[in-house]
């Protein structure tokens, strides 16, 4: 986990050697920079929907660590937080204070995100946990759960649509909203199931470039597009 941008890049299941998030071996670092994998936290807006720049304020921001620590159930917890600077409230002008906490324990990641308004006047946002599974090959990767959910199509550009496979194939640029998500979608690979559950979050993005795309993306490597999925708490 990183202080910069709060951004956890890497989980290994107790138990195995495989790394179950993607991180590009092209990914750019440094100050200001956004880290290609792993798990951006979107906030307070998702994508591209608002005036700010996408994803919004804190995925390139220095966190600071406030807690790490033991459970009594053997699963170590990290607690990382940032409130906003004058230089976010020139962009948006609200005073908020994020807390991302990160547990890990055998086979489970599990990430939450408190924001609390520190202002005296109501605000809205989006935002999102971006995560950013490593996959074998997502050509032969299927998410399970949203079949009859209604979604956002980002790249055909129709906002209404109804997913009618039980089985979601990944064998194109995908970029979907998905309004009203079921808790728990999987990620269904010929070797492996992931789960990915969320509370609280009611949508779930599914997205990867695919071929083409990925292509012309100088922080994603080189074929990196079949090797990751974006499965996201949104």
């Amino acid at each position: 986990v990183y202080l910069h941008g709060a951004h956890v890049t890497s989980w290994i299941p107790a138990g195995t050697d495989d790394d179950r998030l993607f991180l590009s071996a092209t990914s750019r670092w440094g100050e200001g920079e956004a880290i290609r994998g792993g798990v951006p936290v979107c906030f307070p807006q998702f994508a591209d929907q608002g005036a700010l720049a996408p994803h919004g304020l804190v995925r390139t921001a220095a966190w600071t660590l406030a807690r790490a620590q033991r459970l009594s159930t053997g699963a170590a917890q990290a607690t990382l937080r940032i409130s906003a600077t004058p230089a976010m409230r020139a962009l948006w002008p609200h005073a908020f204070t994020l807390a991302l906490t990160v547990t890990v324990g055998a086979n489970t990641l599990a990430l939450e995100l408190a924001a609390t308004n520190d202002g005296g006047a109501p605000f809205q946002f989006t935002g999102a946990l971006h995560t950013y599974l490593r996959v074998a090959d997502v050509r032969q990767t299927f998410v399970r759960g949203l079949e009859g959910v209604h979604y956002r199509d980002k790249v055909l550009r129709r906002d209404d649509e109804v997913e009618a496979a039980p089985r979601l194939a990944v064998d194109r640029h995908l970029d979907r909203v998905y309004r009203a998500a079921p808790a728990v979608v999987a990620v269904e690979e010929p070797e492996r199931t992931t789960e990915v559950r969320a509370t609280g979050f009611r949508d779930t993005v599914v997205w990867n470039p695919g071929p083409e795309r990925g292509a012309t993306m100088d922080d994603l490597e080189p074929g990196g597009y079949a090797r990751m999925l974006c499965v996201e708490a949104a």
